[in-house]
């Protein structure tokens, strides 16, 4: 991994939109079935939107019915980063952006048919970059 990109907090509101900027540097959580990339129609890439890492592919995306995005896995497992999250009265495991930072959703455990654990991002914190 090459080194992190660091940004003032001002740098990083001037950057991104307000529900941006909630989302990836304050840990937010955009409301469910509202993101962009709920159901996808076309190959590509999702990438990190502070930052512009490639974290996922649309092959890896699953239909999870949560409200949010959910991968299979990231392109590379060295670009997630994890960690324990308490918040919200419940523990959960926290994936951010290992390049910058950025609060990407979180990693859900495997479900009732035995998948594996699935990461569910917000639409918010990524951009999608179609494969030609």
């Amino acid at each position: 991994m090459s080194d992190k990109l660091i940004k003032s907090d001002a740098e990083w509101r001037a950057q991104l939109t307000p529900l941006q900027y909630n989302i990836t540097r304050r840990r937010g959580t955009e409301r469910a079935f509202t993101g962009a990339y709920l159901n996808p129609s076309e190959a590509g890439v999702y990438c990190c939107v502070c930052c512009g890492a490639e974290l996922f592919t649309s092959a890896a995306h699953l239909d999870s019915e949560t409200g949010w995005p959910c991968f299979r896995a990231p392109v590379d497992p060295q670009r997630i980063r994890t960690r324990e999250d308490y918040s919200w009265f419940r523990q959960r495991l926290e994936a951010s952006c290992a390049a910058c930072d950025s609060h990407l959703g979180y990693v859900l455990d495997e479900d009732s048919q035995g998948a594996a654990p699935r990461y569910c991002i917000n639409s918010t914190a990524l951009t999608f970059r179609k494969r030609v």
